[in-house]
């Protein structure tokens, strides 16, 4: 194969390729934007505040808050400290450690005993029905969380395709630049170019 060919075969992939990385950081970029602005603006809409002060003089709380206290829930990051570090401590607190699944359970076996003491059926349920509202509200936060992620993952992946791009598009200048400076019977054959065997 003729080195010109060669070298102009290499251009051209190069060049595609940089097409399809600069495609592909544009949308990696439109991702992350629309993403990010969706995960504020869900979040922003619930106008929650974090806690500061006494509310997060606790041990378990003030190291993962006290960055936050007082300002607007509006990203990821503060939504899952929100929920890992704020509403969990309170969920377990409330039940000495058990999930909603076990206080359900006591719940629904407590109502079917024929003795069940009205007293301790309504406590069990207001615990239920307490941990049920702070799964919820965990779950949507820690998904705002993880979408916040993956915008963050998305603009990263954006800028390695952006830098893909430009360096494949310098080397396929460099290989155009190369082009012009082979001569046209050079031959590509392994172990290094040599000139075309002359015709008979």
């Amino acid at each position: 194969m003729r080195r010109r060919t060669f070298d102009a075969l290499l251009t051209t992939v190069g060049l595609v390729v940089a097409a399809v990385l600069l495609a592909g950081g544009g949308l990696l970029s439109w991702a992350s934007s629309f993403v990010s602005d969706n995960v504020q603006s869900q979040l922003v809409a619930q106008r929650i505040t974090m806690p500061s002060g006494k509310a997060i003089e606790d041990p378990a709380i003030k190291p993962y808050l006290s960055q936050y206290a007082g300002q607007e829930l509006t990203t990821g990051a503060q939504a899952k400290a929100f929920a890992d570090h704020y509403i969990l401590v309170h969920m377990n607190k409330s039940s000495n450690g058990r999930t909603y699944e076990e206080v359900s359970g006591e719940f629904m076996a407590l109502t079917k005993s024929a003795n069940a003491d009205p007293a301790k059926v309504k406590e069990l349920g207001d615990l239920r029905q307490s941990l049920f509202m702070g799964n919820t509200l965990r779950g949507m936060l820690l998904n705002a969380y993880a979408f916040g992620t993956m915008a963050t993952i998305a603009s990263y992946g954006a800028m390695a395709a952006f830098a893909g791009a430009g360096l494949l598009v310098l080397l396929s200048l460099l290989g155009l630049l190369h082009l012009r400076r082979v001569p046209a019977a050079l031959e590509v054959r392994l172990g290094g170019a040599a000139p075309a065997p002359a015709m008979a």
